[in-house]
């Protein structure tokens, strides 16, 4: 590989090649107002790096775990560390208690890297931390800018690295358990600084163009599919701190930014807000992003007045990518497109197979193969692998090769094939147009995170007043994804109306991130186990919320009918849920 020869493999070579040059003179960054060139901010990463090499004593190849807000210092760290032949292992900034130490754990972090704004976060776990071997170095924007140290990196720090080696981690929200590292290789690093899956046409970007993303840069969507890519482009990111639909088209405005950022659920917050003069002032040619739900596309688009949404279909730790530039009714809604062309090109790697609706297992036939998912049925997308080298080039997390394998799957339509299974279910129609469906399993998609069932319920159970907990997801009117819904049994002697709803919320709101925290519970007076002792959540997701439909299943099995509490927003204590509060749920009067 070219740059691999030359020692440039690291995406920190591309600010050295353009530093003072032309190219430099370009807009990198716009950050509250702030600007930096591409010149600039290799000027603001130097001393950076100098410090983690030099005060920190941070070696090449080491794993530096990185916690913080959007900000550019994150940029600079990121960047910084990569610098000096670092990984950074970025950390959900909303995490705290278990989840963080031990996402750091897994990583080997010598050091957690703490923005300042987390350190009520960060700070109850620094001495469990420290007990296994991490230290916390707590950053902020004026002490990154007192660094002032501009020598040059020793070249060994840049040479003969592997392209396949590791880059970064980023986290899964933990679809079983604990949240899981993803690598980043150096190889796919490079790759998306092309564009996304190394294809510069599923995001057309230049000088000159600006990108605006609020996401969270410890996600893999505004680290690959923002920043890489816009890098790569040598365009200008507009980096926000968070969402704020209060904000979000005022700092769009005056950033003359071309395309923005999304997932589903932030345009819908969008769509939802007061009208405003800013709607439509300003310059936005593309929305670029997933999720965005057939009942907000054609009101996104009309009310903002945006050409083009770009809807796509990737996950860090997936092989599986599609993107959908919408432009007219045809496309709308969908994924992808998939004509007889890309049928010859990729028809036999990528299929959908049958899942059954209750077991949520693989379908097979009487001689032991899966069942293609014909058009219109749904079906979970797998894709081919590599026998003889199953391991090159796919999803791999830090330490844990198990839990990749677990995701594979043999036999699938010829004798010793092998596939990998994404997780996610998908329709295709007639006309070649492929549609996401949701998630399979025993997870559920919520505030644009993928929340684990095993993992909340074992957080919900550990509260005393609680026996037993069943997580699931529910649909909710009006919003996007399943908010997640826990049936418990009380402990003996604890009834409904004698629990601690305010301790089991703020049990929950202080060992959760906020958008795993159960909106709903129910409690029972038993839970439904299969037959090799797991729990049952079909009739739980099918009856939801609504509450004649839990009233009526009660009746007719005769058993006592559940009782139903909720978290509303801006709340700290679960208080009923009746009839009256689903009906302004459906109204649109409350927004979750």
């Amino acid at each position: 590989m070219r740059q691999q020869k030359a020692d440039k493999v690291y995406i920190y070579n591309i600010f050295r090649e353009r530093a003072g040059t032309k190219a430099g003179d370009n807009i990198f960054l716009i950050f509250e107002g702030k600007q930096w060139t591409y010149t600039e901010f290799y000027n603001a990463v130097q001393p950076v790096g100098n410090w983690l090499m030099k005060d920190l004593g941070i070696q090449r190849g080491e794993m530096v775990a990185l916690d913080g807000l959007n900000s550019p210092e994150h940029l600079m760290l990121w960047l910084g560390l990569e610098a000096i032949g670092a990984c950074p292992a970025f950390i959900n900034s909303n995490l705290t208690d278990k989840p963080l130490v031990h996402c750091v754990k897994i990583a080997k972090a010598r050091y957690l890297l703490a923005d300042e704004q987390v350190r009520s976060l960060v700070a109850p776990v620094e001495e469990e931390l420290a007990a296994s071997g991490s230290k916390t170095v707590y950053y902020t924007a004026e002490s990154l800018a007192s660094l002032t140290d501009m020598s040059s990196y020793p070249k060994e720090r840049w040479h003969n690295v592997d392209v396949m080696g590791v880059a970064s981690l980023i986290y899964t929200s933990g679809t079983t358990g604990m949240p899981k590292g993803t690598v980043m290789t150096r190889l796919r690093e490079l790759l998306l600084i092309c564009g996304p899956a190394g294809n510069p046409r599923l995001l057309p970007l230049k000088p000159g163009d600006r990108m605006y993303t609020c996401l969270p840069l410890y996600h893999g969507a505004a680290h690959g599919l923002c920043i890489l890519p816009s890098i790569g482009a040598g365009s200008t990111v507009v980096l926000s701190r968070k969402f704020s639909h209060n904000r979000f088209w005022q700092e769009v405005h005056d950033s003359k930014a071309t395309h923005i950022q999304y997932v589903g659920e932030l345009c819908r917050y969008l769509v939802n807000a007061p009208p405003s003069p800013l709607d439509r002032d300003h310059g936005v040619r593309m929305a670029w992003g997933n999720g965005m739900r057939p009942d907000v596309w054609e009101k996104f688009r009309e009310r903002f007045g945006i050409e083009t949404i770009n809807e796509l279909y990737a996950a860090t730790d997936g092989l599986l990518f599609s993107a959908n530039p919408n432009r007219g009714p045809f496309s709308r809604y969908a994924i992808g497109v998939r004509g007889a062309l890309w049928h010859l090109l990729n028809g036999r790697k990528y299929k959908r197979i049958l899942i059954d609706p209750d077991t949520q297992e693989v379908l097979r036939t009487p001689q032991g193969y899966c069942i293609a998912a014909k058009a219109g049925e749904v079906g979970e997308a797998v894709i081919k692998m590599d026998t003889a080298d199953p391991d090159r080039g796919t999803p791999e997390y830090y330490g844990n090769k198990e839990a990749v394998t677990k995701r594979r799957i043999r036999d699938v339509f010829a004798k010793g094939d092998l596939w990998f299974r994404s997780g996610d279910l998908m329709r295709m129609d007639s006309d070649g147009r492929l549609f996401f469906v949701d998630r399979l399993g025993d997870t559920y998609r919520w505030k644009s995170e993928n929340v684990s069932t095993n993992e909340v319920g074992d957080v919900v159970g550990e509260f005393d007043h609680v026996a037993e907990s069943n997580v699931y997801g529910v649909l909710v009117p009006n919003a996007d994804g399943r908010a997640g819904c826990a049936a418990i049994v009380p402990r003996d002697g604890i009834t409904h109306e004698t629990l601690d709803w305010a301790g089991l919320a703020e049990h929950n709101l202080n060992k959760m991130p906020r958008y795993a925290v159960p909106v709903f519970v129910r409690v029972s007076a038993e839970l439904e186990y299969t037959g090799t002792m797991k729990m049952q959540k079909g009739r739980l997701r099918g009856e939801g919320i609504e509450l004649d439909v839990i009233e009526k299943s009660a009746k007719d099995k005769g058993e006592p009918v559940d009782f139903v509490y909720w978290l509303p927003p801006g709340t700290r204590k679960y208080v009923p849920f009746n009839k009256e509060d689903l009906a302004r749920l459906k109204a649109g009067g409350v927004k979750l």
